[in-house]
């Protein structure tokens, strides 16, 4: 028996938890950010065995990040280790659909008679299409929020309606903040997954990140995000803080601000010491941002199983975790948005009413944009590069932004395929 304890510790959700038919059957599934998903796949597996005895799910090891998720993914295609389903980020989709690894849903969503009525529209699935095929459907929607102790805050004389809407405003409260005697201003999530926040004060300029299948931050909208990084860096004296560093920063009360993904709130909340939260939405460059990046991650199908029952048993999970009540589920644990429009309209109508701190991201939905992949088999690489180029602007090792500009467009571009010209 003590074993058994051991092993379902060992495996967030063993079927030693629940009884399971003789006859079940058992399929594996991936997903990323143990500290973002554990609760919510454990309250949602509650609901899925209730309706689906008949189905085993075992979760393997989660993901530490999308980047690593898709690797993961990555090698295991080769060694025919496959999960059924893997949870991938929604700009890190394409290449597991390039390679033929993700499996098309079109063969089961033909089979369901109100798709649409279940939640499924049209800018959902959207997410997830290629060449005219849904390969994945979204699981949940970030955007990217800034997080306000106003205990801290109210030691700088800045109240909830005084937080601030622009970048320069930030490196101003920082200068109030630290003459307050705050020892830590601010946190920014220059590391987060995907440069996701360089790609935020790209879209901030309505400009994207690629263009045409070239780097597009080259001009002078990238030198303006580079510049505007250096400025906060500097100026807020921001150490160079791993995820996990700063959200035990955050936690512990030590941060006054802290620019990251709403998909944390849940988890600040569930977390943190006894200082008042507030959420606002996400500063821009001289204005509020003219566009976002959605982040979030999608589910897809990619087992190399061809039992019709497994396969089956896999969108019957699939499905059940993206519709309206698995998508709201994500809404409750987390600080996502759920895309499912019947878990926003219908069983959600009132809960942002009730969660202003997850109601930011709600309002900064019409600043929608795509969060780009970089082409090619090299696409992670160029991740990797630009992830280190910002983590030297941080530590200091750079300070000439024009030149670090110069140097990484030419580094990204070599690594990206040459695009096509008729």
């Amino acid at each position: 028996m003590q074993l058994l304890r051991k092993a379902a510790v060992a495996t967030l959700f063993s079927t030693v938890a629940w009884a399971i038919p003789a006859q079940a059957v058992e399929i594996e599934v991936a997903y990323p950010y143990s500290h973002l998903f554990d609760v919510t796949y454990e309250r949602t597996m509650k609901e899925f065995k209730k309706a689906h005895p008949d189905i085993d799910v075992k979760f393997r090891a989660t993901y530490e990040s999308y980047e690593d998720g898709t690797n993961s993914i990555l090698r295991e295609s080769v060694a025919g280790t496959l999960p059924d389903i893997t949870m991938q980020g929604l700009n890190r989709q394409a290449i597991l659909v390039e390679k033929g690894i993700a499996r098309s849903l079109e063969p089961f969503i033909a089979k369901e008679a109100d798709f649409e009525k279940d939640g499924y529209h049209k800018a959902m699935l959207d997410l997830g299409t290629f060449d005219g095929e849904v390969y994945g459907l979204p699981f949940s929607i970030s955007l990217p929020v800034g997080y306000y102790n106003m205990d801290l805050m109210k030691k700088a004389g800045i109240s909830a309606d005084q937080l601030p809407t622009t970048w320069e405003e930030v490196n101003e409260a920082c200068g109030k903040l630290s003459a307050a005697g705050v020892k830590l201003p601010m946190l920014w999530g220059w590391n987060i997954t995907g440069n996701w926040f360089l790609q935020a004060l790209l879209w901030s300029q309505d400009v994207p990140i690629i263009k045409d299948g070239k780097v597009n931050f080259d001009k002078e909208a990238g030198l303006v995000a580079l510049n505007t990084m250096k400025d906060l860096f500097r100026g807020c004296d921001m150490p160079n803080l791993d995820v996990k560093g700063m959200l035990d920063s955050v936690y512990a009360g030590q941060s006054a601000m802290f620019f990251w993904s709403t998909s944390a709130v849940g988890a600040v909340e569930r977390n943190k010491g006894d200082w008042e939260l507030v959420t606002n939405e996400f500063p821009g460059i001289g204005t509020p941002p003219k566009g976002l990046p959605a982040g979030g991650n999608a589910a897809m199908l990619v087992s190399a199983s061809e039992d019709p029952e497994r396969l089956e048993a896999a969108w019957t999970f699939l499905k059940f975790i993206t519709s309206g009540e698995g998508a709201a589920m994500v809404a409750r644990t987390t600080g996502y948005m759920p895309p499912n429009k019947a878990a926003n309209e219908i069983i959600l109508a009132d809960f942002y009413e009730k969660s202003p701190t997850k109601a930011t991201a709600v309002r900064q939905l019409p600043l929608l944009r795509e969060w780009m992949a970089y082409p090619g088999d090299k696409g992670l690489a160029v991740t990797q590069l630009i992830y280190d180029a910002i983590e030297g602007i941080v530590v200091g090792d750079y300070d000439d932004m024009q030149e670090l500009q110069e140097e990484l467009s030419e580094e990204a571009s070599d690594l990206l395929p040459t695009p096509f010209i008729r």
